[in-house]
């Protein structure tokens, strides 16, 4: 293993030359950062719970964690903690803030410093309309603290994620979210005020004036929403990007299904530093502790790196430890994810396996509204439902083997995506939502998640269990007559990409299909 100055690479931390990236010079070197660096799990601290066994139980059945005995028994060691903490005093950053429970310490200082601390180079690139910082290679560490940290977060600023809809002015055949809810047969009228639901947002933001206005519309009265800033970020208003349709489909659909509850939204910057942090402050809010957490963000698996996917993966895991209910949605280029090499490629983080992945549906309904068929999402000019085969985590035991098609590319086995699916449809049955001041017809994977979101705090609030993780259950439940709608028409092709075809059971386009809300309440 190469050393440079004493220091090993940080495994998973390699960067690599992008396509379409152009060195623009090296960054500022008086510019100050703020990096995360998370840490390995307490040396001798417990075995890791079942969570495939858990996740098979009914809710009610279930066993309540001791939260706060868990994190700190899964927390970081205060003598690593310490160690990181030298290591930061002697290269001069300043240590900002430190989560053991969370496994991870903040550091500041300019980017000469952490170039010096880390044997990086960082440097400005260009990659169509964004400049930002980066590197290449890997990150280096002292060889006495190889195995102690396991990611660094935040040397990087270079956009990760998309979000997953697809907004345009109103049209004639739109749904409402209230609409859909009803067509699924989701449980009506019950009062989620003591749920709080998560909502992840890496740009744009919401007005007030916006939600009064829908949920006028709809005679319902206005969320209580909550606005938590993470790594400086906040309400973005306005933003150019268009990401407020993202942040107020968000909370208008997961508000309308979940009446009552606390919908708190957290926005971090568009960063693997932000996206990660984001998570964690959700999954360990004791102020706002989360029924569900709805993830409409999302890029390439490639696109992370290793260090990155499983600094996320940790966090998804210890939701499904708290009992909280991670959505995400599967993307909206169907099985090429935007990413056009010819390739099928899975969403991250919809493809973790502790995330409840949201495929896309277009609903097909009659001159009443009634619901005559519902097919996989395919618009035929590169907008469809994502999913596929995971090229990086192996086939969880809770997925039928015998169902999961390999991977379209590799032949290998991997973890299937979606679990479920639900109406996404820009074109046919887009939601009805206001935007900007104005009512706008939005489609996209990024609708399900906060629909299925709402669905968990419905069930919680109607049952008194919060479904948690409930992966598994779902899976074992899939033999139950008429639980689930099984979409088995239409496929996820986008060229230049091989996709999959819907077919009867789980497939790689829709997941186990729909789910009929009051039907799921029953089994919890």
């Amino acid at each position: 293993m190469p050393v440079v100055n004493d220091r090993v690479p940080l495994v998973g931390s390699e960067r690599h030359i992008r396509k379409g990236q152009t060195l623009v010079g090296p960054a500022d070197s008086h510019e100050r950062l703020s990096v995360t660096v998370q840490l390995r799990r307490r040396p001798g601290g417990p075995e890791l719970p079942d969570l495939e066994t858990i996740g098979r139980e009914r809710p009610s059945r279930r066993r309540q964690v001791d939260r706060e005995a868990l994190m700190a028994a899964l927390g970081a060691d205060p003598g690593d903690l310490e160690k990181v903490k030298q290591f930061a005093r002697h290269h001069e950053l300043t240590v900002e803030e430190t989560f053991p429970e969370r496994r991870t310490i903040r550091l500041s200082g300019t980017v000469d410093r952490f170039n010096r601390a880390f044997g990086v180079q960082l440097k400005q690139y260009r990659e169509g309309a964004h400049n930002y910082r980066s590197r290449q290679g890997s990150v280096f560490v002292p060889r006495h603290l190889q195995g102690v940290v396991e990611r660094v977060s935040g040397l990087t600023d270079r956009p990760l994620a998309a979000p997953h809809n697809k907004a345009m002015p109103k049209i004639a055949q739109g749904v409402t979210a209230q609409q859909v809810a009803q067509l699924y047969d989701f449980p009506q009228g019950v009062d989620c005020s003591r749920q709080n639901i998560a909502v992840i947002e890496l740009g744009g933001g919401y007005d007030q004036n916006d939600l009064d206005t829908y949920f006028h519309t709809m005679n319902l009265p206005s969320p209580n929403v909550v606005t938590i800033g993470v790594d400086g970020a906040g309400n973005n208003y306005g933003d150019p990007s268009g990401a407020d349709a993202e942040v107020e489909l968000d909370i208008e659909v997961a508000a309308t299904v979940a009446q009552g509850a606390n919908i708190i939204v957290y926005f971090a910057p568009n960063s693997e530093q932000g996206f990660i942090d984001a998570i964690y402050a959700a999954v360990f809010s004791s102020q706002y502790p989360p029924t569900a957490v709805s993830i409409s963000w999302g890029a390439p698996e490639a696109a992370w790196t290793p260090a990155g996917l499983a600094g996320m993966d940790w966090a998804c895991f210890l939701a499904a430890l708290f009992g909280i209910t991670m959505t995400a949605a599967s993307g909206d280029n169907g099985s090429n994810d935007n990413v056009y090499d010819g390739l099928a490629h899975c969403d991250f983080p919809a493809s973790d396996p502790y995330v409840l992945a949201c495929g896309g549906t277009s609903l097909q309904l009659d001159g009443n509204g009634a619901l005559q068929n519902e097919v996989c999402w395919n618009n035929g000019n590169g907008w469809a439902t994502g999913g596929g085969v995971s090229d990086t985590f192996p086939l969880p035991g809770w997925q039928p083997e015998d169902e999961i098609p390999r991977q379209v590319d590799t032949g290998l086995q991997g973890r299937g995506v979606p679990d479920l699916s639900g109406n996404a449809d820009a074109m046919q049955s887009p939601y009805e939502v206001v935007v900007d001041g104005q009512w706008m017809s939005v489609g996209g994977t990024s609708a399900v998640s906060p629909l299925y979101a709402g669905l968990m705090a419905v069930i919680a609030a109607s049952s008194g269990y919060r479904p948690g993780f409930i992966s598994p259950l779902l899976y074992q439940l899939m033999a139950q007559p008429n639980l689930f709608f099984d979409v088995d028409s239409g496929s996820n092709t986008v060229q230049p990409a091989p996709g999959y075809s819907a077919v009867k059971g789980w497939d790689a386009c829709t997941g186990i299909g729909r789910v009929y809300g009051n039907l799921l309440l029953a089994q919890i």
